[in-house]
């Protein structure tokens, strides 16, 4: 045997894993930095969010193809705002779990429905929850201000070049005379609720009917048969001012609660007035998911009555946030190729008014028909149509570079499968991460110093070859750390410490395997020199099989576990796999070079000095007889 080779291929890995780290493409910053590997929530800080998915339309729980389609689209919504640290995970059959490291912001939005729809505003009226609102006009002009009907804004238009561009600029102003006042119009953010819609929304102590009938019907007997008879004869918007006693019989309907409000149907909630956006802007989510029935939804204060969806999410091709030719930022859409020619179809219907679908309230301020970008319940912008637009188009407003490739990233990565509710969202401070860190690495110093004390004290010179054994076990389960976390993103948690704590006490196992059986092979009267390679050949198999089980183990508990136990068992393995890696190229090789050595032969200094005498004394009894008889 040549243990040099061996020894000089130990060498050569430990060239190449320490150029990945230095060298490899994920490499940044200065040598320190490169030397750092990725953290976890737990060690730097962070955020960590649960997300629960809610039951299916038909009352049955979400299917695990389901949570995985929706895992790997919050993913990619994650990363799209240049997180690249970020840990996607389902656990259990229903929650997805966020994890952040390093700052602490908030993730509510990634797990958002995140439905688009182009619809046409067919009507539009107050929705403040004034005690009077005007009955619609066929005037566009605004009434003073709190009137009821807002005058229309923005406005869409193709460009010079043969693509299409559909813009959204403001919103009107609240004072109604006509200005532009712009508003962003990406955030979610619900408008600060009115007086007449602050009060509490009144429990309701029996369970959650489970359809969408039930749910009326249980709406139907908490306002009244008379506040229903009510609203469902409304045909245009309530004017309280003509009948005092209709505005007694609608005021039930101004304490529901929002996800009450979401179960009525479209029309009720937008010609009954006492309905208002506070509480429209605030039904669950994908309360308007489906593209065949008439919604409404609120911008700026006022309901609007939108048509079917005649161009859906599904058929925006991609989505990104760009600079204009006046450095705004806006979102360009790039349809497929059928839903360019629905887009198409949409503006010229809109444009035209085909069918005079759009009363004059809705009208924008060229009298032409608008179409509402809805992003779930939300009014994201509503242009007005100015000509018929045949390519690519733009959604423009009050945008910045993290509102814009917010939108662009939620409509890019498309629709999740089920809805989410938010369960909890916890911050995790640097000084706790901190804290952490020192402790789990005060653990693994300790549990390392020792097994290294153990050793000198009870193996001596054979201590140093175990010593030597876990530093060059550490140094590649750091560089492999390092690499691993550039090249698939491994982050390295509490509980991944914990892992690798675990696996000292595997190699210590190791150890005393192989000098024991050394101790053995000496005591059956072998020198040193012969010793090593049979204690290594009858140890090696115990060896292998001892950490194949381990190894085993962390691969079947990486399987089945989730979370921070998945950190653990990946920690674990990859720690056994290396330490067999040691073995086989440095202390069989080095234990070897040793038993050539003088010092190996004295008992006092190999630290086999319980099998040496032994050994001698043998030798020693065998010898006096035969004096004696000659």
């Amino acid at each position: 045997m040549r243990p040099g080779r061996q020894l000089a291929v130990l060498g050569l890995i430990f060239v190449v894993l320490y150029l990945l780290v230095f060298f490899s493409g994920g490499a940044k910053g200065g040598w320190q930095d490169r030397l750092e590997p990725r953290l976890g929530l737990d060690l730097i800080g962070g955020t960590r969010l649960t997300l629960e998915a809610t039951n299916t339309v038909d009352g049955k729980p979400p299917t695990a193809a389901n949570l995985e389609e929706a895992r790997q689209i919050i993913e990619s919504r994650v990363n799209a705002y240049g997180v690249a640290e970020a840990e996607v995970v389902t656990e259990g059959n229903r929650n997805i779990v966020i994890s952040l490291p390093g700052e602490n912001r908030d993730l509510t939005d990634v797990g958002s429905a995140a439905e688009l729809r182009f619809r046409k505003v067919l009507k539009a009226t107050d929705g403040s929850g004034a005690a009077a609102a005007p009955a619609p006009s066929a005037s566009a002009t605004p009434a003073p201000s709190g009137s009821a009907t807002p005058k229309p804004s923005g406005s869409a238009s193709p460009k010079a070049k043969p693509s299409g561009s559909a813009k959204a600029t403001a919103s009107p102003s609240a004072g109604g005379q006509g200005g532009m006042a712009p508003t962003p119009s990406a955030s979610a953010a619900a408008p600060t609720p009115s007086a007449s819609a602050s009060a509490a929304p009144t429990p309701s102590a029996e369970p959650v009917p489970q359809s969408v009938e039930q749910q009326r019907k249980a709406v139907e007997q908490k306002v009244g048969a008379a506040a229903w008879a009510a609203a469902t004869g409304l045909k245009a918007p309530a004017d309280l001012t003509t009948d005092p006693s209709l505005a007694e019989k609608l005021k039930p309907f101004g304490a529901l609660s929002a996800q009450e409000i979401g179960v009525l149907p479209a029309d009720m909630q937008f010609n009954v007035p006492t309905i208002t956006c506070a509480q429209l802007d605030d039904r669950p989510a994908a309360s308007i998911k489906d593209p065949n029935q008439q919604a409404v939804a609120c911008e700026a204060g006022a309901k609007y009555l939108l048509d079917k969806a005649k161009v859906l999410g599904t058929d925006v091709k991609d989505a990104n946030a760009v600079l204009d030719q006046t450095s705004q930022w806006v979102v360009s859409l790039n349809f497929t190729g059928k839903g360019q020619e629905k887009w198409t179809a949409l503006t010229r219907e809109a444009f035209n008014n085909e069918g005079q679908a759009c009363d004059q309230t809705a009208l924008g301020q060229d009298g032409k028909c608008r179409v509402a970008v809805v992003l779930d319940n939300e009014i994201v912008s509503s242009p007005e149509i100015q000509g018929v637009l045949t390519g690519d188009s733009q959604i423009t407003g009050s945008f910045d570079n993290k509102s814009a490739n917010k939108l662009a990233s939620q409509l890019r990565y498309g629709a999740l499968p089920v809805t989410f509710v938010p369960q909890e969202q916890q911050n995790v401070t640097a000084t706790l991460g901190s804290s952490h860190l020192q402790a789990g690495l005060l653990a693994a110093g300790i549990g390392m110093l020792l097994v290294i004390i153990y050793s000198f004290f009870y193996y001596r010179l054979l201590g140093s070859v175990i010593f030597l054994s876990l530093v060059l076990s550490g140094l590649l389960v750091f560089g492999a750390l390092v690499v691993l976390g550039r090249s698939i993103g491994f982050t390295l948690t509490l509980a991944g410490i914990a892992g690798m704590i675990v696996s000292l006490g595997v190699a210590a196992d190791s150890f005393v395997i192989y000098f024991e059986r050394l101790k053995d092979e000496i005591r059956e009267g072998r020198s040193p020199r012969s010793a090593v390679p049979r204690a290594w050949v009858r140890a090696r198999r115990t060896i292998i099989s001892a950490n194949a089980i381990t190894l085993m183990s962390a691969v079947v508990l990486y399987i089945v576990s989730v979370g921070a136990v998945k950190g653990f068992a990946f920690a674990l393995g990859l720690a056994t796999v290396l330490d067999l890696v040691v073995v086989f190229l440095f202390r069989h090789p080095i234990m070897t070079m040793f038993a050539r050595t003088r010092a190996f032969l004295s008992p006092r200094v190999s630290g086999l000095g319980r099998a040496l005498p032994a050994r001698s004394a043998e030798q020693g009894t065998a010898r006096n007889p035969r004096v004696k008889e000659a």
